[in-house]
This record gives C-alpha cells, structure tokens and sequence, in this order.
C-alpha cells in the first residue's frame, strides 16, 4: 500500500493556501491583529489568542494591555494554544490535499484531452479544444504541463489550409495561453497558417479577434525579419480597426498596435504593402472617432508613412488628412502634436500652399501660438515656431493676424 506523504509545515500550508485565493478560513483562526490565519497562536493572561508574531510585536511597541479586550495585563507569559493549532494545521491540511488531488485531476484530464485529439474528428474534436481551454482558463497552474506534454505542438497542428474556423477558433484560443517556442511560431507563420488567422479574425467573436491579435502580437515578437507579414493580413488588421459593433472592446486598439508595431519591425515592405490596401484614407477618417490612447497610436502610423515619398504623396492625396490633423491638434497630448505636426510638415514638402491654406483655414494659426505660449518642449515648441513662419508665407501681414483671432495687445 503506498504511503501518504505528509503534509508540509503549517506556515507553508497556510502560504500555498494564501496564493491558492481561499477566503473560507473559519473566523477563530483568524488572528484579531493582522487579520490573517494564525501560525503560532499563543494566549494572554486576558484568555484571548493571537500569532505569536503580531502580539510580540504589539508588546515590543510598549503596550500593557490586551489589543481585543484592552484590558491591563498582569502577566506577560504567553501560552502555546496547542489545541487550536492543531484544529488550524488539520483544517490547512485537509485543504491542501484536496486541492493537490484536485490539481492531479485537471493535469490528467488535460493530458487526456491532449491524446484525445489524435483521435477525434468533428464536434468531438471542437468538444475536447473547448474544454481544454475552460481548463487552461480556470487553471493556469496546468499550462507547464501542456506544453511540457507537447500540447503545443498537438494543438498548433491542427491549423491549416482545410480546418474548420470552429476548431481554429479553439485551437488559438489554447496557444496563446502557452509557451510558444521559436519553432512553433516559425511554423505559424506559414502562409496557409497566417491566411487561415486572419480569416478566423475577420469573422469571429470579439474574444477570437482578441485571440488572434494576441497570437499574431506573439508571433511579431520573434522578430523573423524574413518573414515578412502577408498582404492578407495587413488587410485584416485595418478590419480590425475599423471594428464599429464593438470599438471600445480592445480591439481597435490592439489592431493598431500591431500595425505600428509593423510598420516599425519590417518598414519598407511594411509601408509599401500598407498604402496599396489605402491605409492612409481609411486612418485619417478614423481620427476623429478615437479615443486618446488609440489616437496617439494612429498618428505615429501616419508619421511613420509620412517619413517616405510614397505616404507623403498618399496623406497628399487624402482629402480630409489636414482639417482633421489641424482639428485634434489641442485635445492630444505633446507627443501626439509632435506627430501631427510632423505629418503636416510632409505633406506641406509636396504641396505648400495647398497644405498651408487648408492648415490655416482649419485653425493651425491660432493653435500653434497656444503650444508656443503653452511652455510645452523645446522641439515640439521649435516645430510650432517654424510651421508657423511657413505658413505665413502666402498671407499679407494683416489677413494671417486676423486668422490667428488674436488680441489687440497680441498683435
């Protein structure tokens, strides 16, 4: 018959049972000063119990009295409560081993879903996928234990050209609560993988687009330069960012960090791919429905295209690109005019006076005597002076004043 191994002392028990959230501690454990599970209750004089800790230090700050009763103590020994300890290390150790059982039971249902996959086909399979990410959802305890048992690799090879968008909707969902290695993620990135992520995205559930944009944020991290993202899923990053039935839910959000994220990691071939899909239009009708976060992320997008002849021309060509920039100038924060100005600047290179008309008539003017007077940074403060003077250039001394609407003593 095999031995129970014992449990361990009760400070660990009551630490593995503090990390494992459990609040069902009966109140008589309870020490009255810290309010936490007692490890070494002793007694006072006054017949009330607490750790042996918290009253010893209660007394070291010069107290006499009892910290429950205050009454005055007549004596200062304190005596072990050996029954109550006993009551605690027993309640604490029955907790412990039903929780380790319970922990062995989930890792082997897990690692039967696991083998089960080989096997199963249809709503089986969906059936064992959706349950095994319930598992890794309410245990993360078991993650090790999946990947450690090739779980990755079982539930990675299940995506491809023919799986169904249920099955790949589960399967997403398991693999970014794990450890993905280098390999795995190099195998993700496969066009078949990468199309089959990007259709799933498009058409599931806000929590499978969530899903799927953390799995692609996953695999950006690995920084394989040579592979470089495809045009399909450019394409359905902006449909992400274009979400309307739920745009506070992330997803916005999330769909234009990983357009910066790579139009930073992979520029060129980045950028180029990105306004041949109209990019430039579709961001800049976006502006004004953004929220601050989300704003400052689209105009860095803008900038970064701005730096190339190529999105220089297409913010050009954008209609809307200047009032709407002009119009958000003052509600952003300074990074963001930073980026607004900076695009405004390569816009104005190609057309300077198209652009300085339609700044001024926005409102620029005015605006950019508000930052220079705002005490904002030097090169943000540098920007504002010299786009002003430019803009001034294509206007009679008198007519760009009063489009400034300044005062008398200003002027």
């Amino acid at each position: 018959m095999q031995e129970t191994m014992p449990p361990p002392p009760l400070k660990t028990l009551i630490e593995e049972m503090e990390s494992s959230s459990i609040e069902d501690v009966p109140w008589v454990f309870i020490c009255p000063i810290s309010l936490e599970p007692m490890r070494d209750p002793v007694t006072l004089c006054t017949g009330q119990t607490y750790d042996r800790s918290n009253i010893l230090k209660w007394l070291s700050l010069g107290h006499n009295t009892c910290p429950t009763t205050m009454q005055d103590l007549w004596d200062h020994s304190l005596t072990p409560n050996t029954t109550l300890h006993t009551f605690i290390f027993t309640w604490f150790s029955q907790k412990y081993f039903s929780i380790k059982k319970s922990l062995q039971d989930v890792q082997g249902r897990a690692l039967n879903l696991l083998e089960s996959l080989k096997k199963v086909k249809g709503q089986a399979r969906v059936k064992s996928l959706k349950e095994l990410r319930q598992l890794l959802d309410s245990h993360p305890s078991i993650r090790n234990t999946v990947v450690e048992h090739n779980g990755v690799a079982s539930v990675s090879s299940l995506l491809g050209p023919f799986t169904s968008h249920v099955v790949g909707s589960e399967a997403i969902g398991i693999l970014v609560k794990l450890d993905l290695s280098s390999e795995v993620k190099k195998n993700l990135m496969k066009p078949a993988k990468v199309s089959l992520l990007v259709d799933i995205m498009n058409e599931g559930t806000i929590e499978t687009k969530m899903n799927c944009a953390k799995l692609i944020e996953m695999l950006l991290l690995e920084g394989h330069v040579s592979l470089s993202p495809s045009l399909s899923l450019l394409v359905g990053l902006l449909r992400l960012v274009r979400e309307k039935k739920h745009p506070s839910s992330g997803v916005v959000l999330n769909g234009l960090i990983l357009i910066k994220k790579m139009c930073s990691y992979y520029q060129e071939s980045v950028i180029t791919s990105i306004l041949s899909i109209g990019a430039v239009p579709q961001l800049v009708d976006l502006l004004p429905t953004l929220n601050n976060e989300c704003l400052e992320i689209a105009l860095c997008i803008l900038e970064l295209l701005s730096k190339t002849p190529e999105g220089r021309m297409a913010l050009k060509d954008c209609p809307n690109v200047v009032v709407n920039v002009v119009t958000l100038l003052m509600r952003v924060s300074e990074r963001c005019k930073q980026f607004a100005l900076s695009i405004l600047w390569g816009i104005y290179k190609l057309a300077p006076e198209q652009c300085a008309s339609e700044a001024v008539e926005a409102g620029l003017a005015g605006k950019l005597l508000l930052v220079i007077q705002s005490g904002c940074n030097p090169i943000l403060k540098d920007m504002s002076v010299e786009f002003l003077k430019l803009c001034s250039l294509n206007y009679s001394a008198s007519i760009f004043i009063s489009k400034c609407m300044l005062t008398t003593t200003i002027q």
